[in-house]
């Protein structure tokens, strides 16, 4: 029974996602109908809708496949390149978080584990379900440490996120006209603060604790829950970032830096378009778009993103196919980098396990 529920919770949610896409293409198709029956003459509000539809898929996607082939090389080249420096500069910082653990990885082991945690990305729920595999092969790094490996891949997600969400309510000052002035990028930004409010006290209680005080039998509670054992093993690592100032530090400017990349890679998808897109006000709505499909709703936060960029770049005057032409393109190349991870993968399947490279290490204690 669990795994029918498992299943068809799957399903609903790939059904989700298929049913957003669907929705997405065919309101911007209906505009492009209405657009090309205007030009022509025709009187769309006099036409039955079975004529609406039926002119709308015709034109819709001959239109958006012009405005795909619009992108100039150079520009495509130079972002999917950009996509590939932030995923190598989320290795260094994965690796920075691992070392702060007490643990040892080399940089084209946790490049090639990354990149397979980028394959996975690309089918499993929201645009960070790769973390899940990318735990499971932190784990087999040691035989010592394994709570400890894992907990560096979802510590380091989570610094990430929050870098991102910090990044996004900064950015929300110098664009705080535009916020006030619509509905469509203002909600959201609304959520991204209240994301940030409740992820900072995760973090902070993670790091920093403080429930004990108040509660002196919190840890009493936490053993007694399945896996506790391996909860407070995890709680107890999480304490040890929280020590070192240098490692949120170095931890929290890698994210920036990041975060400015993806904002550059979009600026420069909309220049290869010949869009004339303000790159303040991308500084707070790629954030923005990014950290809502993070969450676990749609496989690779399909559907999500794309009707996140057709309404928030609607805002600043981009076109809706325009704006979906971008975040096609801008998904297309991540799954360039996932068929990249997707090859690892499949090289990393022919090796009974990968090396473990922290057990010297811990034998010498």
């Amino acid at each position: 029974m669990s795994k029918l529920k498992k299943g068809l919770s799957v399903g609903f949610r790939v059904g989700f996602c298929l049913l957003l896409l669907l929705w997405i293409f065919h309101s911007i198709f209906l505009n492009e109908g209405k657009i090309a029956a205007q030009n022509s003459g025709l009187d769309w509000s006099r036409m039955a809708r079975p004529q609406q539809w039926k002119l709308a898929w015709t034109l819709g996607p001959q239109d958006l496949w012009h405005t795909l082939r619009m992108i100039h090389p150079a520009a495509l080249l130079v972002s999917v390149l950009l996509v590939g420096i932030a995923i190598f500069a989320g290795v260094v910082r994965w690796r920075i978080v691992l070392e702060a653990s007490g643990l040892h990885l080399a940089l084209g082991r946790a490049t090639s584990i990354s990149f397979v945690a980028q394959f996975f990305n690309s089918f499993l729920l929201g645009s960070t379900g790769g973390d899940l595999i990318k735990a499971y092969y932190a784990a087999r790094e040691t035989h010592h440490k394994k709570t400890e490996a894992v907990t560096t891949v979802f510590v380091d997600r989570l610094v990430g996120l929050w870098s991102m969400l910090l990044f996004a309510c900064l950015m929300m000052v110098p664009n705080y006209g535009m916020l006030r002035a619509s509905r469509d990028v203002g909600v959201p930004s609304l959520f991204i603060l209240a994301m940030l409010g409740g992820l900072s006290l995760v973090l902070g209680l993670a790091f920093w604790g403080g429930v004990s005080k108040g509660f002196p039998q919190a840890r009493a509670y936490l053993r007694r829950l399945p896996k506790g054992e391996v909860l407070e093993r995890a709680l107890d690592s999480c304490r040890q970032f929280g020590q070192q100032k240098s490692f949120l530090l170095k931890t929290i400017a890698i994210s920036l830096i990041v975060n400015v990349i993806w904002v550059v890679q979009i600026i420069i998808l909309g220049q290869g378009l010949g869009l004339d897109i303000q790159p303040m006000a991308l500084c707070v709505i790629v954030p923005v778009i990014f950290c809502i499909s993070a969450l676990p709703l749609t496989p690779n936060g399909l559907g999500v993103r794309e009707n996140l960029f057709v309404l928030m770049l609607a805002v600043i005057k981009v076109p809706k196919t325009a704006a979906l032409s971008v975040s096609l393109i801008a998904s297309a190349q991540g799954l360039f980098w996932s068929l990249v991870g997707g090859l690892i993968y499949m090289g990393l399947r022919q090796k009974e396990h990968l090396n473990e490279v922290t057990q010297g290490g811990e034998d010498a204690k």
